[in-house]
């Protein structure tokens, strides 16, 4: 496991951003993983098993935040900003850091296409693994999140 825990690290940070809470639901995702590895078949990678319970933990901890958050989504998406420059973790420029703020404005199903393609390199076969989603499907999610993104910057260099 110790092999995949960085990966499964930055897989899960570039979903939550938080070093911490990261940190937390790479432990979450680790003990679910102990308490069920009896179950993995081998149908499938070790990784692309990992990676999909890496990235369910980080989907269901999002929606737990989303929820207990009261403000309303601007507050939200300021707050999430200003948590990733507040980051010491994060030693990225402004344009990575209008990239982060770009992907962070991605509905989750996209966000996580994205950061598996795009900083993860993976293969649309591996991502259909992991997503249980078919390669149509993740390539229209994935090309939709790069306009999404890419009007997002636009619309920040014109402020």
């Amino acid at each position: 496991m110790e092999k995949y825990q960085e990966r499964l690290y930055w897989v899960v940070r570039r979903l939550v951003l938080d070093h911490d809470d990261a940190n937390d639901v790479v432990q979450n995702c680790l003990i679910k993983v102990y308490r069920s590895i009896q179950s993995f078949e081998g149908k499938s990678q070790l990784y692309t098993w990992l990676y999909r319970i890496a990235t369910n933990e980080a989907i269901t901890f999002l929606n737990r935040e989303k929820r207990r958050m009261s403000s309303s989504i601007d507050d939200e998406s300021k707050h999430l900003s200003g948590k990733l420059q507040a980051d010491s973790y994060f030693d990225g420029d402004e344009a990575q850091a209008k990239l982060y703020k770009a992907i962070e404005t991605l509905p989750h199903k996209q966000k996580l296409v994205f950061n598996l393609r795009y900083f993860e390199e993976m293969n649309y076969e591996d991502m259909s693994n992991v997503l249980d989603t078919s390669v149509g499907a993740l390539k229209a999610s994935f090309h939709h999140a790069v306009k999404k993104i890419e009007n997002h910057i636009r619309g920040y260099e014109a402020a």
